[in-house]
């Protein structure tokens, strides 16, 4: 949605007579504190109304010149604005003006009470539980803000500005969506009667600058010696789960694994809403598509898998595996693609096993349970397991080698396993570590073989430390 359609939004027409306020002109967000006015919210919602008559009729052509880059037509309209509110010569402190400008320009421009939130970086996550509670998470902890949307049909407004972006479409018939903003931040929605206090809003932040192996590491999320394994192990077309709980990091870690496929490769992404950012030269991003109002014309991630095959990959890395497509999946990783990546939603690496044999059983297929046990083990060689600690940090707490079955039991044996024996310090944070086991994985003499060398610290070192 352009500049010239989010005025629209708002309901602005272009005037062809002096513009007046109209109803359907009121903003998208209240005032963060009562301006000096006599009726405050009456008063504020007119002035505000005027104002974006004003700022459409001074952009003028300039909303459809198709030479103007949006950059430069924001821009203009904030310097615009600005003016504008300067020529109503109010009776504000400069603090009170440069306020009211920004809350337009966030009315008119972006998303309203929520354009601050989006807009600090210090923000992973925003949770908006009906007009009048907006939680956000920082530093893996969940705060109340004093952000407010003045109604529903305003947060209303705003979700469908959202989700409107990207062809999505929310409403009775639909009332929930899963959509994402223009920097790929993760949004889902969902709208009454399902959201019975309200609209629901989560949207899941994403760096401009995608975190890198290194930063994890000085996160603590894992060791240099994890690191180390772990790109050894996509470098040798291991086929590798990342799993874990609800905003334990799962698609940081998987972009973090697939930016070590070496840039030769040709990979393929398939996602429900497009998250993953890999600098790669040679990527191909697919996402799925939802059903049309009619009921038709839906795109699933199993379709996406499907064809994928014939599109020559290298790589095939599944943002989650949620549903059936978990069998083709398993047999794409059976039959000559290795190195595939994806996500799981499970506790541990047990669990992910349990749950990729349940996601089989919903593709519909009537398979023995041990046929579908067999397909795992031979599928998959690696499970890294993601934890959302008590402090709020987020840790590998297991690198686990799928090493094949034992009577009707899918084998696994740990390399690597956080150690919570060094217990909490005084300000409650977890100071464990992830430790080597001592167990070599049997994958690692894949390595030599395929000229791949790591440093004997990563086992070696870890070992001695863990005795």
């Amino acid at each position: 949605m352009n500049l010239s359609e989010r005025l629209a939004a708002l309901g602005i027409d272009e005037p062809t007579s002096p513009p007046r306020p109209a109803p359907a002109a009121l903003p998208d967000t209240a005032p963060d504190a009562p301006l000096p006015v006599s009726s405050p919210m009456d008063a504020l919602l007119t002035l505000k109304a005027r104002v974006g008559a004003a700022l459409f009729e001074r952009l003028g052509s300039r909303l459809n010149d198709p030479t103007l880059a949006e950059e430069d037509l924001v821009a203009f309209a904030r310097d615009a604005l600005a003016e504008i509110v300067e020529a109503e010569q109010l009776p504000l402190s400069n603090t009170e003006r440069q306020r009211l400008v920004r809350q337009i320009s966030d009315d008119v421009l972006g998303f309203g009470p929520l354009q601050p939130l989006l807009d600090d970086p210090n923000l992973t996550e925003i949770m908006v539980n009906g007009p009048e509670q907006v939680f956000v998470e920082r530093n893996g902890r969940l705060t109340l803000t004093a952000a407010r949307f003045r109604s529903e049909e305003q947060l209303r407004r705003v979700i469908e500005k959202i989700v409107s972006r990207v062809g999505r479409r929310i409403d009775e018939s639909s009332p929930l969506v899963d959509a994402r903003l223009d920097d790929g931040s993760r949004v889902n929605a969902v709208i009454p009667p399902l959201a019975v206090n309200g609209s629901s809003l989560t949207i899941r932040k994403f760096a401009a600058d995608p975190l890198k192996v290194q930063d994890l590491i000085s996160y603590g999320s894992m060791s240099h010696e994890m690191a180390e394994l772990l790109e050894a192990c996509v470098r040798a077309h291991l086929n590798i789960i990342v799993s874990g709980g609800t905003g334990t990091g799962k698609t940081t870690l998987l972009n973090v694994l697939s930016s070590f496929i070496p840039k030769g490769e040709r990979i393929i992404t398939i996602e429900d809403a497009v998250e993953l950012q890999l600098q790669q030269e040679h990527v191909v991003r697919l996402e799925s598509r939802p059903a049309n109002i009619e009921g038709k014309g839906e795109i699933t991630i199993r379709d996406l898998l499907r064809n994928s095959l014939r599109m020559r990959p290298d790589r095939i890395v599944v943002g989650e595996c949620r549903g059936g497509e978990a069998l083709d999946m398993l047999q794409a990783m059976n039959t000559g693609h290795d190195g595939s990546l994806s996500t799981i939603h499970s506790n541990s690496p047990r669990d992910a096993i349990a749950r990729m044999e349940t996601l089989v059983l919903m593709a519909g297929m009537d398979l023995p349970l041990r046929a579908i046990r067999e397909q795992v083990a031979s599928a998959v060689n690696l499970i890294v397991q993601l934890t959302r600690m008590r402090d709020g940090s987020r840790r590998v707490t297991h690198i686990t080698e799928v090493q094949g079955m034992e009577g009707d039991i899918v084998t696994l044996q740990d390399a690597f396993v956080f150690d919570y024996s060094a217990g909490v310090d005084s300000s409650g944070r977890i100071l464990g570590k992830t430790v080597f086991t001592g167990v070599r994985p049997r994958f690692a003499d894949r390595f030599a073989d395929l000229g791949i060398n790591i440093s004997p610290r990563v086992f070696e070192m870890q070992e001695s430390r863990s005795r």
